[in-house]
């Protein structure tokens, strides 16, 4: 992350506040905390922060367990955050300002005050279909592709008929012998007037992968990740990829940093003082370059721009000189 003072685009490059999210704690390093933060917000829709505090402000932050964690509420709102590990619980109250070590992140959820909305519950029917079909297709394999067949034994009239207790034996018989992946292809061997009815599939019947591969689209779609990017089927062509890659950042990534970083700067940036501002460098993300180029050669052309005003559009400090139309040079070089 970089930090900023309010008012001001001059990074920060040393700060107290910059060492902590570098190496929040002793145990964890500051991408392993905001990879733990992140992946609790996208699975359970909630991430909790804990700031440990002496006289000095902060000195850690760790990533909570969201399925620990449990919010008192009053009257008056949330009153208390009480951690659970066992038999163990602590009570991190809010004060009459609103401040708490605790950070709450949550996403949005239409029909809770409290707790955020999970990604997983919304595509609960698709996960749920995708596991279905995999499980379905494994014990398809298992069986050697086939389904369950019927054993038929044709009465006699010298024969009394099978009791239950015979039945059930021959069935696990057959089940030990027959079924499974190893024993696909073995020869059955019987004795009598028995009789075996396949009821094998067509391969037609087998493929269960476009299902699975609309099931993967859903679950994509609810987590705001282009199909293409997970491997799914497609038009997996080089451009499209590119697309991908930039609608990702563009319309999941970049949005989830806003969000985080927009927490931080309520919730952590005032324990290290009043101005201070988090943000992070958009052009060192490679998959907006084709944006950043078009936006570059947008204002290099603009000659209603002066060079202050085209060098704060693309993240420049102002220079000596520099408010004056860009045109007005090149007029005056030409003269």
């Amino acid at each position: 992350m970089l930090l900023y003072r309010n008012g001001s685009d001059q990074e920060l490059e040393q700060h107290p506040l910059l060492n902590l999210l570098n190496c929040p704690s002793p145990q964890q390093a500051g991408s392993a905390f905001m990879e733990a933060v992140v992946s609790h917000l996208l699975l359970s829709g909630n991430a909790y922060v804990e700031a440990v505090l002496d006289n000095y402000g902060v000195q850690e932050l760790y990533a909570l367990r969201p399925d620990r964690m449990r919010i008192v509420a009053g009257q008056q709102g949330i009153e208390a955050y009480e951690y659970s590990v066992g038999a163990h619980k602590k009570l991190y109250k809010v004060d009459a300002n609103g401040k708490c070590p605790i950070l709450h992140i949550k996403l949005f959820h239409p029909l809770h005050d409290w707790y955020g909305l999970s990604p997983i519950e919304a595509a609960a029917c698709s996960i749920d279909q995708h596991n279905a079909v995999s499980n379905h297709n494994l014990a398809l394999l298992q069986n050697g592709g086939r389904p369950s067949g019927a054993f038929i034994i044709k009465p006699s009239n010298h024969s009394a008929p099978l009791t239950e207790q015979q039945r059930n034996q021959i069935r696990e018989d057959i089940t030990h012998l027959y079924e499974g992946g190893k024993n696909a292809g073995r020869i059955m061997m019987m004795e009598g007037d028995f009789s075996w009815q396949d009821m094998g599939l067509s391969p037609k019947d087998l493929d269960f992968i476009s299902g699975k591969s609309v099931s993967a689209r859903e679950i994509c779609q609810a987590f705001g990740v282009p199909p293409i990017l997970a491997g799914i089927p497609g038009d997996a062509t080089f451009a499209n990829y590119r697309e991908a890659r930039f609608h990702l950042w563009e319309d999941t990534i970049l949005p989830l940093l806003d969000h985080l970083v927009a927490e931080m700067n309520l919730w952590l940036a005032p324990y290290f003082g009043k101005g201070l501002r988090l943000g992070y460098d958009h052009d060192s993300i490679a998959a907006l370059s084709p944006k950043r180029e078009a936006t570059w050669a947008k204002v290099a052309t603009a000659d209603f721009l002066t060079i202050n005003e085209k060098r704060h559009a693309v993240g420049y400090s102002p220079i000596a000189g520099g408010d004056i139309l860009d045109r007005g040079i090149h007029e005056a070089a030409s003269n």
